[in-house]
């Protein structure tokens, strides 16, 4: 093996990163979010767990990734680790995809068609197709489908690249000599762990296992042991991602790698105890890169099962390598970790986005309750909330801003856009629950109140108010189109009652029923109501506007308020009656 045979080797691993990172990026991309989104919700069970694992890491074909991910859900507070052991246990099912795919290279046949199954044959079409996609498509979704077959040709080149440089090893005495060294199965684990955790991709570590079984020649014994390495090593990006993070989120990486460790140790007891007892021939027999696969995939599933009842021990073993210390369980409110897979963090955005519409929400309907019933205590709570509005406010704005620089479909740009939208008309609207109180404040310190009159027309604005809020916070937490649909004739109507409800404290207070002194606070309170229920139409036509981004809030208002639209002018009715001022 010459020096330009190491440098073709270096280069075809390179190569083989290089395409697994491009199609590992591009099928997250394909996925949009829709599998990750079910990833804090489908954790239920254990069955559950392990097929959300190996859904997601098929999806995006990189446990490592999973695992980051996992990392970021946890030190976020988003997930808790029991909720993660069994997610792992899929993901290392899940990567075992990639070594059947690899196992093609090794068909032979003399028949074209059966020829073409291999992926050194039909990837050169994938990298053609791909790049037609990339150059022409004006969509999307199409140029994504074309980076990952530029993906996987790329990786395949970087296939062909290692098997030609390791040609010339198969009549090498030296390399064979390191084979028969390799046949002491401690030194395979120790050998296969450091590679894998050197490069840290076990598809690569796989893939290039299967070139040295393709064109030099690997026994079983020898390729059996560096596969458990392989599944030690690939914890290594979990465990370089846990730096930084909370003793929690910690404890992710701990799980990831105890599970692979004592996995490992059984499993290579009850192989070697076995075959020490009864003599496996196979052991000296050479494996082929589809018998890589199979051995890659019992290994991971009969340990998955075999630890499968002891999850609760994983997770305790955890917390008994990383102990609670006070103070010390912080959750971090968005983690950088997950920017790396940025359809899963514009997911984690939208959740903390919903917890801040529910903060809001709650926030504006108490204190449109202190007014005329002050309360110095609910008050100080509602200032609370207010800090943690705009605390929510600023790490979403720069998250999403940091988010904005990565590669995103133009459906998630949206989705980011709109989110960052919401987060704004959000934070106004508890600036708005401040206002009311402010406004609650003054009349109790002033030993004021308003007439009869005017608290019953108070109380018509608190309900339907109290509605356009719940109405606004469900359809945005459920994506739901059609509520949002019927948030701007309620909208509509409020800023009738507004009109309404000044006129008629106009005409109170020439009448003698109130004072001037009554009607400035009067009017600061209908227009933080009248503002709030603007912001809850923001809201509403950016998510309507998610169906078509091409149409313009303008444009949709000017659609939705014109006199042919009768679904609108229906609800517009039925809020009215609903809503309407006691005479």
């Amino acid at each position: 093996m010459t020096i330009l045979d190491v440098f073709a080797l270096l280069g075809g691993v390179a190569f083989f990163l290089f395409g697994m990172n491009v199609m590992s990026a591009s099928l997250e991309k394909m996925s949009g979010g829709r599998l990750e989104r079910t990833l804090n919700r489908a954790t239920s069970s254990k069955s559950k767990s392990i097929v959300l694992g190996m859904g997601i890491t098929i999806a995006i074909q990189s446990s490592s990734a999973m695992t980051v991910m996992l990392v970021g859900l946890v030190n976020s507070g988003i997930m808790e680790l029991h909720q993660t052991v069994g997610v792992i246990m899929g993901s290392n099912i899940g990567t075992t995809l990639t070594a059947w795919i690899l196992a093609l290279a090794g068909i032979e046949s003399d028949n074209i068609f059966i020829r073409m199954l291999k992926p050194e044959n039909f990837s050169p079409l994938f990298a053609v197709v791909g790049i037609a996609l990339i150059m022409f498509s004006k969509k999307q979704k199409r140029r994504d489908v074309g980076e990952i077959f530029i993906g996987f040709a790329v990786l395949m080149f970087g296939m062909v690249l290692m098997g030609n440089s390791v040609k010339g090893l198969s009549n090498s005495e030296a390399f064979t000599n390191i084979l028969i060294a390799f046949e002491n199965p401690f030194l395979g684990v120790l050998v296969g762990a450091l590679f894998t955790g050197i490069i840290q991709s076990s598809a690569a570590s796989v893939g290039l296992l299967q070139t040295f079984a393709l064109t030099v020649g690997i026994k079983f014994g020898v390729a059996i042991p560096i596969i458990m390495g392989q599944n030690i090593g690939t914890c290594v990006t979990a465990l370089l991602s846990s730096i930084g993070v909370n003793r929690n989120a910690r404890r992710v990486a701990v799980v990831h790698i105890s599970f692979n460790i004592i996995g490992t140790i059984l499993y290579f007891i009850v192989l070697y105890g076995l075959h020490i007892a009864i003599g496996f021939k196979f052991m000296d027999q050479y494996i082929s890169p589809f018998g890589i696969a199979v051995a890659h995939s019992i290994f991971n599933v009969s340990v998955t099962a075999a630890l499968l009842p002891f999850t609760k021990m994983l997770e305790r073993l955890a917390y008994i390598l990383i102990p609670d210390r006070e103070g010390a369980q912080t959750p971090q409110l968005l983690d950088d970790l997950l920017l790396n897979t940025p359809a899963f963090a514009l997911v984690a955005c939208r959740d903390v986005v919903i917890k801040m519409s529910a903060i809001a929400q709650n926030s504006t309907k108490i204190a449109s309750h202190l007014i005329g019933a002050f309360s110095e205590r609910e008050s100080e709570m509602l200032v609370d909330d207010e800090t943690t509005l705009d605390s929510y406010e600023d790490t979403l704005s720069t998250y999403l801003v940091k988010l904005f620089t990565r590669e995103l479909t133009d459906a998630d740009s949206y989705e980011a856009s709109r989110l960052l939208r919401a987060v704004g008309d959000l934070e106004r609207i508890g600036d708005h629950a401040i206002n009311m109180i402010r406004s609650a404040r003054e009349l109790d310190e002033k030993q004021v109140t308003f007439s009869p009159a005017a608290q019953k027309d108070l109380q018509t604005m608190r309900e339907a108010l109290g509605e356009i809020l719940d109405m606004t916070v469900r359809a945005f937490t459920n994506n739901d189109h059609d509520l949002a649909r019927q948030v701007e004739p309620l909208e509509q109507v409020i800023d009738v009652l507004v009109r309404e409800a000044r006129d008629r404290h106009i005409v109170r207070i020439q009448r003698g029923e109130c004072k001037m002194e009554q009607g400035f606070i009067w009017t600061d309170i209908l227009v933080d109501f009248e503002r709030v229920s603007d912001h809850c139409s923001n809201i509403a036509v950016a998510l309507i506007q998610s169906e078509n981004p091409s149409l313009s809030g303008h444009d949709y208002l000017a659609k939705t308020r014109s006199a042919d639209n009768a679904e609108f002018t229906t609800l517009f009715n039925q809020f009215d009656a609903k809503y309407r001022f006691a005479e």
